[in-house]
């Protein structure tokens, strides 16, 4: 029933998001969908956690109700800043459940 309403919140951007801005590399993560903030906010942590051991700079966090069209979006791609590679987070889309 959970994944039903996320699935319905998402079709009209109303699902909760995780929004991670990095500096090093130049990205902007979205993690989720959720259900509900608290639920991003329980997540929250984990994702920091994986992103800095994968030596990336946080920039900023942000919890927000949309429906991104990507889930990586570099800044810079092929500038200075990028590193040739992606997240291995950034293809997880549903960790709520």
């Amino acid at each position: 029933m959970k994944e039903f309403l996320i699935a319905i919140l998402q079709k009209f951007g109303w699902a909760c998001w995780l929004e991670i801005t990095t500096e090093q590399p130049a990205c902007t993560y979205y993690f989720g969908p959720f259900l509900r903030s608290h639920e991003a906010i329980a997540a929250k942590a984990g994702f920091i956690e994986d992103l800095l051991s994968e030596g990336a700079e946080i920039k900023s966090v942000v919890i927000k109700r949309c429906r991104p069209q990507n889930l990586t979006i570099e800044k810079n791609p092929g500038g200075a800043n990028d590193r040739g590679k992606t997240s291995n987070l950034a293809g997880q889309t549903n960790i709520s459940g």
